[in-house]
């Protein structure tokens, strides 16, 4: 045993003497750097820790100024200059993370030239989770505007911006996971055992939030899909019909025509049949008036007419111009149909009303008649009165 606790000495003292001849052929290149008048000062400097790690310190105190208020502001009359607005927001969101990066890592290495005796592995983590958080909050920022820039291209469409708000969250989700990893790799953290319990807590969680997993993948595909956007007018198979007022990744929420909103689940309408009535090369869509008139009608008058009440509306569109067809015999009545072009689907029921009584009105004026649900009796002839008998 005694020889056993020598030999670990020895091994310990010769361990020591190695880094202690590595830092003196170190010190030498680091000396070659510096001017001859700045040697007495830096002998002085290395042969004092705290002495040292407070000149790093301040040093990184000057350096991170100069790169915020001058480096930072010669680039920003350079991004002035530009038409684009993507640089002078990607300046802006840079500005913070390189001062604190430039300053805290300094601190790191003050610390541990400082060399204190207890708290330096501490400090040094600490600081470096604030580099690290503050370069995600950076890069959430970075991406909402490079996003949004992309997304307004007139010209060049590289992003739609219905897939905005996929492409946000994704990019926010992958800033996370990539920084929550690197936090964990500065924490010293072993990642293996916390990939085992995730999985386990992952298989628990699926299973009791099925109905919210269900929504969120039905809102990322129906982001990604786009059967319908906001400001839409959707009917839905379930009954629902109203305008898109948002579109988020466990909803969809609708505004009837009675001013009420509706949320609805996405897990619902992925399953649900669509109908989007803005949908198609324009808003527009067509709105049908049915009209009957009774048999014997002047049908080239009533044509006139009809196409007439339709061009004369103010609200009803020149483009396409309305038409007139006739659908067939009814049992009482010939059966016309008016095809009118409206602005937006809303305007459906008010614009046919409207039509219909000028239809009524002017159908009276000209004495033709619009049939309805009657029956005529005809008697072929009297039954014969019997005598009766008095007796």
């Amino acid at each position: 045993m005694p020889e056993q606790i020598t030999t670990a000495k020895t091994a310990t003292e010769v361990s020591e003497q190695l880094e202690v001849e590595l830092l003196a052929d170190q010190l030498p290149r680091i000396i070659d750097w510096l001017p001859e008048s700045w040697m007495p000062f830096w002998q002085l400097v290395a042969g004092s820790p705290l002495l040292e790690g407070l000149v790093v310190a301040l040093l990184s105190v000057v350096f991170a100024l100069t790169m915020r208020f001058v480096v930072f502001r010669a680039l920003a009359h350079l991004t002035g200059a530009t038409r684009v607005l993507f640089d002078d927001q990607l300046l802006e969101h840079l500005r913070k993370p390189v001062y604190i990066t430039v300053l805290f890592f300094g601190f790191t290495l003050a610390v541990d030239a400082a060399k204190f005796a207890i708290g330096s592995h501490l400090m040094i983590n600490t600081l470096l989770s604030l580099i690290v958080i503050n370069w995600m909050r950076a890069l959430f920022r970075i991406s909402t505007s490079l996003l949004g820039t992309l997304g307004n291209q007139q010209r060049f469409s590289i992003i739609e911006s219905r897939t905005v708000p996929l492409f946000d969250l994704t990019a926010k989700l992958g800033t996370i996971l990539v920084g929550s990893y690197i936090l964990l790799l500065v924490w010293g953290v072993n990642l293996v055992g916390w990939l085992a319990s995730a999985g386990i807590v992952g298989i628990a969680v699926g299973f009791a939030a099925k109905d919210t997993l269900a929504n969120l993948f039905s809102g990322i595909f129906i982001v990604a899909d786009a059967p319908y956007k906001i400001g839409d007018y959707i009917n839905l198979d379930t009954g629902e019909r109203g305008k898109v007022t948002a579109i988020g990744l466990r909803s969809t929420r609708l505004l009837t025509r009675d001013d009420v909103e509706v949320t609805i689940p996405n897990g619902v309408i992925a399953n649900a049949k669509i109908i989007n009535e803005s949908g198609g090369p324009y808003l527009k869509m067509r709105n049908r008036i049915q009209v009957g008139v009774a048999y014997g009608s002047d049908l080239d008058r009533v044509c006139e007419i009809l196409l007439e009440i339709g061009k004369a509306h103010k609200e009803v569109c020149s483009y396409p111009e309305p038409m007139i067809r006739m659908r067939g015999f009814g049992a009482s009545s010939l059966d016309f149909e008016l095809l009118i072009w409206i602005d937006h689907p809303e305007y459906r029921g008010r614009l046919a009303h409207e039509i219909y009584m000028e239809i009524y009105k002017r159908l009276a004026e000209e004495n033709i008649e619009i049939p309805y649900a009657k029956q005529d009796l005809f008697i072929k002839e009297m039954p014969s009165m019997g005598v009766v008998d008095k007796g």
